[in-house]
């Protein structure tokens, strides 16, 4: 490597981002890892990651259709609480303009939280969350995340907040969700793909 001069990437830190409530009780897993979704607005999953920015942490909530691996909704913020994940969901709604039929999620205290809870059965929408502790579980959801972490992975730290906020804006919405070509979509992007496909009704 040194004749190369070649440098090791440094891991950059691991921030936590699922704390769970011990009062709240979760919903059992009715996904059960069955990731192929036949039509879109059946099943969304979401979860939230962490970026690191010189400012401090900034965090990303998304929620995926299962079917079509689109990011249908998503939000940015400083602060990991409740009204992150909202968005993402309110995002989402507005973008689909229909509630999918399940909700999969992990345990984590923003989506066991009532606020969420209410916002899923004003819309007649069943709730699924991980096994505890088990990543598997939501397997499509963190490779989103993977997928993200490696395509920016040759940006260095970003200065602020707001930079990220818009680096990874543009990612989702110019590139990954028209452009990302995946293998389980035969080799087609989320976009692509979906137009070939009739929404649920």
């Amino acid at each position: 490597m040194r004749a190369e001069h070649l440098q090791g990437r440094a891991r950059r830190h691991f921030r936590v981002t699922t704390t769970t409530d011990p009062t709240a009780t979760p919903a059992p897993n009715s996904l059960a890892q069955a990731f192929d979704v036949p039509q879109l607005n059946q099943v969304w999953a979401g979860d939230i990651t962490a970026v690191p920015t010189l400012e401090g942490w900034v965090f990303l909530a998304v929620l995926l259709d299962l079917c079509s691996r689109r990011v249908v909704g998503w939000a940015i913020d400083g602060t990991m609480d409740t009204a992150l994940v909202l968005r993402a969901w309110t995002a989402a709604l507005a973008r689909r303009g229909h509630p999918p039929r399940l909700h999969h999620s992990d345990r984590g205290t923003q989506y066991t939280s009532a606020a969420y809870q209410a916002a899923l059965r004003a819309h007649g929408v069943q709730c699924s969350m991980s096994r505890r502790g088990n990543c598997y579980d939501n397997a499509m959801v963190e490779s989103f995340f993977r997928t993200l972490k490696l395509d920016l992975a040759e940006r260095p730290l970003w200065a602020t907040r707001q930079e990220a906020r818009d680096v990874i804006a543009e990612y989702i919405e110019r590139f990954y969700n028209p452009r990302r070509l995946h293998s389980s979509l035969a080799y087609r992007s989320p976009a692509e793909f979906e137009q070939h496909l009739t929404p649920a009704a």
